[in-house]
């Protein structure tokens, strides 16, 4: 003993700053390449096992990848087990892609109705196969994604070409005995006229085999829920319980059952009476991790409302509501509209909230309704340009925000396909800004990119692209025209995946 006393532990240090590398790129373009609009990426999510990656294009197309590093060294629970290094990256290949959507034509609303997938969820895998939903403006599809193995049938008893009778054009007008079956294998009619024994009859009868067997992947749609939203579906969220999920639009919520197509029961509607009398739309809803009872839905005045199932069949009332208020002297004719939540995702253990408007991330604590427990900056340059933003519609881009598995950090899409990662636990300082190329760490914003409870704005929405690039603070030029709207956390490691237009980048740390 020293004669001193017990030391207090203060709070726990924050994790140092990860230092990102890039892993993989699907679907990279050359220099000068054109981009089509069908091959632009406007959804990604990673299933529940980091496994999987699925993604969706304006084109209808979704695109599944599977990871490979952990199969091709067993099983990694395993390698754990015997301390088996696994020093490798995650790393992914092309699995498959099925057309999930197909353009449509509203009749009575006179309304085109696009093929663009605006969401995609996975469900919870059985014997062997994926499931997943996906949307896009008007219509949820159920998807299983299977392995089929086609046998190929040879050495059958009979010489194909000697299977018919002498007169082959005679036969050519008459039916074969030969009937190809499905499989690749073949049938013979022996009661046909056309067929003739040959002199003797068979020295040997030989049995049918099997030398190969294909393995082929095929998608098949099991249910499509449609006829129930009016207005576009923004969002899909599975249910904890497995069996039910919802599906959300700008004025409504809708619940339903993943086994049945043709009914729903609607437990948000926030429509009033005169239309004139609207004030605010819903962006996004999200189901709790946890909970099955609980979910959340965001609006396009910058609050997030929790609601319990288990309250009322319609729930109009919420059981919390957070929002943090501008104070009335910096408001603007843009708070409003750079307010609007774009995306909300609940962490990992249901805790927290994560939130992104036009301007920033907020992170709620689902206990303390008071106001975020941390805001993060993400492109306060562009602030002086609202204008300009609002002229070219840039101000409605809707960007996606996602959460570290272990809730230690948050990320979100920027201008000119950049992306940022900030750290969120109390006393960190990671702000790391990181473009969607080969060389990630390439640009820097060294600006300050947390406020410890400013107010200030968030992102929004839903429009095209803008022209005229511009200068951030840092003196590097920033371009409206490429914008990083989507990106996905791996649920266990640190991977992102982001889209930059038709590509698909991934980045490990």
């Amino acid at each position: 003993m020293n004669g001193k006393g017990p030391v207090d532990a203060g709070p726990p240090e924050a994790p140092p700053a990860l230092e990102w590398k890039f892993s993989q790129v699907f679907g990279e373009r050359s220099a000068g390449e054109e981009v089509q609009e069908v091959d632009i990426i406007s959804a990604i999510e990673f299933d529940k096992s980091g496994d999987h990656l699925a993604t969706g294009d304006r084109g209808g197309r979704v695109v599944l990848f599977e990871r490979t590093d952990v199969r091709s060294h067993g099983c990694r629970r395993d390698l754990e087990r015997l301390d088996y290094p696994v020093s490798r990256h995650p790393e992914f290949r092309y699995k498959t892609e099925f057309q999930s959507h197909e353009p449509e034509f509203d009749y009575l609303k006179s309304l085109e109705i696009e093929e663009k997938i605006n969401k995609i969820r996975w469900c919870q895998a059985a014997n062997g196969a994926l499931f997943l939903l996906s949307t896009n403006d008007k219509t949820i599809k159920f998807w299983k994604v299977q392995e089929k193995k086609v046998k190929k049938i040879s050495d059958m008893n009979l010489d194909p070409s000697q299977a018919t009778g002498n007169d082959s054009a005679a036969s050519s007008s008459t039916a074969s005995p030969r009937v190809c079956l499905p499989n690749g294998g073949c049938s013979y009619n022996y009661m046909c006229n056309d067929f003739s024994f040959p002199l003797g009859g068979f020295p040997s009868l030989r049995l049918p085999v099997v030398p190969s067997q294909e393995t082929s992947l095929v998608a098949k749609c099991r249910r499509i829920y449609a006829h129930a939203h009016d207005y576009h579906i923004n969002s899909i969220s599975n249910n904890s319980d497995g069996e039910t999920f919802i599906s959300a639009d700008d004025l409504r919520i809708n619940l339903w059952n993943l086994e049945i197509s043709n009914q729903s029961f609607n437990i948000v509607d926030v429509k009033p009476a005169n239309m004139e009398d609207l004030t605010e739309v819903i962006t996004s809803a999200e189901f709790h991790p946890i909970h099955c009872n609980t979910l959340a839905y965001s609006s396009s005045k910058g609050s997030i409302r929790l609601l319990d199932l288990r309250q009322s069949a319609l729930c109009d009332n919420h059981s919390q509501l957070f929002e943090e208020h501008e104070a009335s002297s910096s408001r603007s004719f843009f708070t409003e509209i750079i307010a609007s939540i774009s995306d909300i995702k609940f962490g990992k253990d249901g805790r927290h909230i994560l939130s992104r408007d036009y301007m920033m991330l907020k992170l709620w604590d689902i206990n303390m309704d008071s106001g975020p427990v941390a805001t993060f900056q993400v492109h306060e340059y562009l602030r002086p340009k609202l204008c300009d933003l609002y002229e070219n519609d840039s101000i409605f881009d809707k960007f996606e925000c996602c959460l570290s598995g272990d809730g230690l950090r948050v990320a979100t899409g920027s201008y000119s396909n950049l992306f940022r990662v900030f750290g969120c636990v109390a006393g960190s300082t990671e702000a790391t800004t990181l473009e969607a190329s080969k060389n990630p760490m390439r640009r820097q914003v060294q600006n300050p990119a947390r406020s410890a409870r400013s107010l200030s704005s968030l992102t929004r929405v839903v429009r095209r692209g803008a022209e005229s690039p511009g200068i951030d603070a840092n003196g590097n030029s920033y371009d409206f025209t490429t914008k990083l709207l989507h990106l996905a956390w791996h649920p266990t490691e640190n991977l992102i995946a982001c889209a930059a237009a038709n590509s698909l980048y991934m980045y490990y740390a």
